[in-house]
């Protein structure tokens, strides 16, 4: 019977296989996607102008009716095929009636700024298809009764040169995670205490090396962690990896950044999704940061505005995750250990080591998740500097992956998953949109290039509704965290330096290596960043430009005043977007090397054998801000030692973390004083540790504080306000400057990582 059974049954078994390969087949994938858009071509192409503005006056109303409702699955889906739609209507009449032939240098811009709209196209389709439905996934929670059958877990902190105080943060938080003690362990995987270090013929860089052996090794000692290093420094942080996977054995990898601290709760909320899945390969978490990049920073957003990396980490990753594409991000991560050693361990053929292994294991059948709640705390680079350099190298990566992997064609994956990974890998070609964006208006307004030939009724009823649109869904998708016009800037001011970063890589695809991002700088004066010169000739480039073409409005043909107008208005954007670049190229000072984050953590003060009620309003790894009653300031005087217990119900409750007051500042009833933490002993130490980043709700708080939908026209307004006031900062600066010579800024470089 079994047999006869299982005779029958192969040929369906042979047809599901051949229908899941032909289904997996790049061709067959390809063939679908090019008949799906060459219908909605065909649909554009059979619209009169008049139609068109009838069909665009609609679609207005209908956006703004429906913008509301984005919560609902079909009218969010209908809302994003009726915005694609308008945006393939624009471009079919784009291709097909405004790239006439009037000379050759005319037609040699024209399609270059076609090419430059045909990237932003493609990305925006992208786009509207990876989010269509992002997926909410939420933690497992793991039973108490089976923590004994719990897979074990090897957690690996790669380091390079990062300062042992920033690690040993990292270390506490990662050893005091709730998890069973004997079921995890935490590797320190020393980088920068190689052998081939330690050996090196520079006496300088060997004695550096031995130094940090030492005195790491000292430091896993103390706090219970395992020390690992390796001979040679070959293959930068996947090597550092592989090394470290030849040398422990635990069923899960949970790969950490040296400045990412991880909550208490992080295995508790991934692990569950490997026993639930047998074919699950990753959890990836978000990468929350606890300090502000350097243009939030410059621009004084950090706390007002959601940062630049949330529209990724809160929305993309969760629509990459609908479509089982979400990828590793280097850090905050757990991964399969069985699986990643099919491949013989983290892939190192692109120096983003980590989308090139998550492209690898999809392609090979496995699953990922992605769990959008903020488990970790980490370091963004403080200098434009080191921002950009960090930016390259993703750029540079990426394009890798393309070119090397190109996932349209490598074999296994989905036609979501190709998709997925062509707009991730794609979307980095803004560099060259941005840069041609930026120079465009000054083809026609200098030199009267005629790179787009339309006249006002046509402009009125393709392009403007297409641009409405796109501002819409930007909004509708990412409006709560992402600002309209903050990619912009971001992108422009990237664009310049990653333009020539990606020419190299297409030049030779195998060039880039792998540079590791400064972290933990402090600054100790105000200074204009020394990237700041190309932006101060596309600035006058854009302004001359418009009185050119207010010259032309006076004194030229009649028949040009609507190109005219449109391109000045154009021009016009960009030095919005300029002065909001000058704003952020004015680097400020950072003291602080601990940022401070905020809290709302009651307490009891104790001084002597008197205590009073208090209320931690922030905290940072050094110190924290306590909030008192006024009557008690003069108890609280400079240098005044004393501690604070938490109240409440948790395992820090009733615990004493010492303290020494540096100043006290009083506003109406209260008192604030500024204090130090002065920890007594190594457990003192893990429980401040666990105070500052143990808690995931701290980072959730954050994260909703600043979540708020600010609309196109006033995220407008709030950005050229920035501009304004802070171009107007950086020009004096600049003034003073020129008139006073400065000496050179000082970078006090404390921890370094390499996500």
């Amino acid at each position: 019977m079994a047999k006869k059974k299982s005779q029958q049954s192969g040929p369906e078994d042979l047809g599901q296989k051949i229908l899941a390969r032909i289904e997996k087949s790049p061709v067959t994938q390809l063939v679908l996607a090019a008949l799906f858009v060459a219908g909605i071509i065909a649909c554009a192409a059979s619209i009169t102008t008049k139609t068109q503005i009838a069909v665009a006056v609609s679609a207005i109303v209908v956006f703004l009716a429906l913008k509301r409702f984005n919560n609902i699955e079909t009218i969010r889906v209908l809302y994003l095929i009726l915005a694609a739609f308008l945006s393939v209507d624009y471009f079919y009449w784009r291709t097909f009636t405004t790239l006439g032939f009037n000379d050759l240098l005319s037609f040699s811009c024209a399609i270059i700024l076609y090419l430059a709209e045909l990237y932003g196209f493609v990305v925006y389709i992208l786009s509207i298809f990876v989010n269509i439905d992002p997926l909410d996934r939420r933690p497992i929670p793991l039973s108490k009764e089976t923590e004994t059958s719990l897979p074990s877990v090897d957690v690996m902190i790669p380091s390079y040169n990062e300062d042992s105080e920033l690690l040993e943060v990292t270390l506490l938080s990662a050893l005091q995670m709730d998890y069973p003690k004997d079921r995890f362990q935490v590797f320190l995987l020393d980088d920068g205490g190689t052998d081939q270090r330690c050996n090196s013929p520079d006496p300088v860089l060997s004695e550096k090396a031995k130094k940090r052996r030492v005195e790491l090794q000292a430091l896993c000692a103390k706090v219970g962690a395992r020390y690992l290093t390796r001979e040679k420094n070959v293959h930068a942080k996947a090597g550092n990896i592989n090394s470290a996977l030849q040398q422990t054995d635990g069923d899960l990898i949970m790969i950490l950044d040296a400045d990412h601290a991880p909550t208490a709760d992080f295995l508790q909320n991934t692990v569950g999704w490997f026993i639930k899945d047998p074919k699950m390969f990753l959890v990836q978490t978000p990468h929350f940061f606890i300090n502000p990049d350097p243009i939030e920073k410059n621009l004084q957003t950090f706390t007002q505005m959601p940062s630049e990396n949330e529209m990724f980490y809160r929305v993309i990753q969760r629509g990459l995750d609908y479509w089982n594409a979400a990828f590793f991000c280097g850090s905050a991560a757990v991964l399969r250990r069985k699986y990643i050693m099919e491949i013989g361990g983290i892939s190192g053929d692109t120096i983003t080591e980590d989308a090139e292994t998550a492209l690898t294991m999809h392609a090979r059948g496995y699953n990922s998740a992605y769990i959008a709640k903020p488990m970790i705390s980490g370091l963004q680079p403080e200098t434009l500097g080191g921002f950009i350099g960090q930016r390259v190298r993703w750029a540079q990566g990426m394009l890798q992956i393309f070119l090397l992997k190109n996932p349209l064609i490598m074999p296994g994956l989905t036609l979501p998953q190709r998709l997925c990974y062509f707009s991730s890998g794609f979307f980095w070609f803004f560099a060259y949109a941005r840069l041609v964006f930026l120079l465009a208006p000054m083809c026609f307004l200098f030199f009267g290039l005629k790179i787009y030939n339309a006249n006002f009724v046509d402009f009125a009823a393709y392009c403007l509704p297409h641009l409405f649109a796109v501002f819409m869904v930007s909004d509708f998708l990412f409006g709560h965290v992402r600002w309209s016009f903050v990619s912009e800037l971001y992108e422009l001011m990237q664009s310049v330096y990653t333009f020539p970063a990606m020419l190299k890589v297409l030049m030779n695809p195998k060039a880039p290596t792998f540079n590791v991002t400064a972290k933990g700088e402090t600054l100790t004066q105000d200074f204009i960043s020394p990237l700041a010169r190309p932006f101060y000739l596309f600035l006058l480039l854009n302004l001359v430009a418009i009185g050119f073409g207010a010259g032309r409005l006076v004194w030229g043909n009649v028949g040009d005043r609507f190109p005219t107008t449109i391109t000045m208005c154009w021009a016009a954007f960009n030095v919005f977007i300029l002065l909001a670049a000058m704003g952020a190229l004015l680097e400020r000072r950072q003291r602080r090397a601990s940022p401070r984050m905020p809290a709302n953590i009651p307490a009891r003060v104790r001084v002597g054998d008197k205590s009073y009620v208090a209320t931690i309003t922030d905290l940072s790894i050094s110190g924290a801000s306590i909030q008192i009653d006024a009557a008690y300031e003069t108890i609280f005087r400079t240098d005044t030692k004393a501690d604070f217990v938490v109240q409440g119900n948790n395992a820090l409750s009733g615990e004493p973390f010492h303290f020494v007051v540096r100043n006290a500042r009083s506003e109406g009833s209260l008192t604030n004083l500024g204090v130090q933490f002065q920890h007594k002993d190594l457990e003192e130490l893990k429980r401040k540790v666990l105070l500052v980043n143990g808690s995931s709700d701290r980072w959730i708080s954050f994260q909703s504080n600043r979540e708020k939908r600010l609309g196109v026209t006033r995220s407008a307004f709030f950005l050229m306000s920035c501009g304004i006031r802070f171009s107007i900062e950086h020009f004096a600066h600049l003034m003073i400057e020129s008139n006073v010579r400065q000496p050179a800024p000082a970078y006090h470089v404390g921890g370094r990582s390499s996500n």
